[in-house]
């Protein structure tokens, strides 16, 4: 069961179900924490044919099986190109492996409008189940502009048993006509000690630095140790970028050091401020008597960001980065 995987998701799950309202819901939290799971763990509750208004699904009935398999009728699961794979596969559903001969194209991050319109011919179709009719969004603020106006008229006036939960890390970036058609389902950071359970029952190692590294997300900190990073290289990053090493970062995606190194200044500048950095342990972090440079490098980061996915010679961004970051934290130190 997801909730089980999941387990501080059965709190928020029990309160959906119970005070759900809308025929649409906007779940929405930091990155990390499950709003994908949660969505899709509603979205099969309301299918299930054997569980009580206000219950969780039962994970046996035969629209949990057909629900399980991916193959159920009455159910759609809206990705951008690039999540499909990553994302079904972390849910346990089918997918389809690209044809790598049909395009060379980079997978979209964006959910287009052609595969709004494909929902929409879903959405207007009868019931196959006689149940309901549920579609998931994640992320939701992955829509285009043409995309969420094409979904704004079925989301307000849906036909028949048709329901919507949108997933979202970054509702701001929603269109405020789309938020206004939403009943919102707020979804926190999981409480220390289960985070610390779950990554601990998975073999993570150093889990309590790398789950303070990702904000308090644990699916956030499972991914970044499976991807090869541990605490105790974490913990060196403030250390060898002050001394200028660009090897530090070269083993990240762009977006990635650049995530890497926003988080790094942010807990310089506090320190500046004589607050405890978030990110690393006290003990990793030098002590910068000057917030100037350090905001100035902050600045810079932001628009290096712009660029992050498409650098256009990966390793001389990154040799631009550290000189930029070794001089800022240089700098601040003096």
């Amino acid at each position: 069961m997801l909730n089980a995987d999941l387990p501080w998701l059965s709190a928020p799950l029990a309160d959906a179900l119970t005070r759900a309202r809308s025929h649409a819901l906007l779940v929405q939290g930091p990155a990390g924490v499950g709003q994908l799971e949660l969505a899709v763990k509603l979205a099969q509750s309301w299918l299930c044919e054997t569980a009580a208004p206000g219950q969780p699904a039962c994970d046996h009935c035969a629209s949990c099986k057909l629900f399980a398999s991916g193959t159920h009728p009455d159910f759609q699961l809206l990705l951008p190109e690039a999540l499909e794979a990553p994302a079904r596969e972390s849910l346990g559903l089918p997918f389809e492996e690209p044809d790598a001969k049909a395009g060379k194209a980079k997978p979209s991050k964006e959910i287009k409008v052609e595969a709004v319109r494909s929902l929409l011919a879903f959405a207007q179709a009868t019931s196959a189940r006689g149940r309901a009719k549920v579609v998931v969004i994640f992320p939701a603020e992955a829509l285009n502009g043409v995309a969420a106006n094409a979904l704004l008229k079925t989301l307000e006036e849906p036909s028949g048993l048709l329901r919507f939960v949108l997933a979202s890390h970054d509702s701001a970036g929603l269109l405020p006509t789309i938020r206004s058609r939403c009943q919102p389902l707020p979804l926190a950071l999981p409480e220390r000690g289960a985070a610390l359970a779950w990554l601990a029952a998975r073999g993570v190692e150093g889990a309590e630095g790398l789950l303070a590294a990702t904000g308090g997300r644990p699916q956030q900190a499972l991914e970044w140790f499976q991807a090869g990073l541990t605490d105790a290289a974490w913990q060196a990053l403030p250390k060898r970028i002050a001394r200028g090493e660009t090897q530090s970062l070269a083993d990240l995606a762009p977006p990635r050091a650049i995530d890497a190194l926003q988080r790094l200044c942010h807990d310089l500048v506090r320190r500046s401020h004589g607050q405890p950095g978030q990110f690393f342990a006290a003990a990793s972090l030098p002590s910068p008597k000057k917030a100037a440079p350090l905001l100035a490098w902050e600045a810079e980061l932001r628009r290096a960001a712009r660029h992050a996915d498409h650098p256009l010679n990966a390793s001389l961004w990154i040799e631009a980065l550290v000189a930029q970051a070794q001089a800022a934290v240089t700098a601040s130190i003096r």
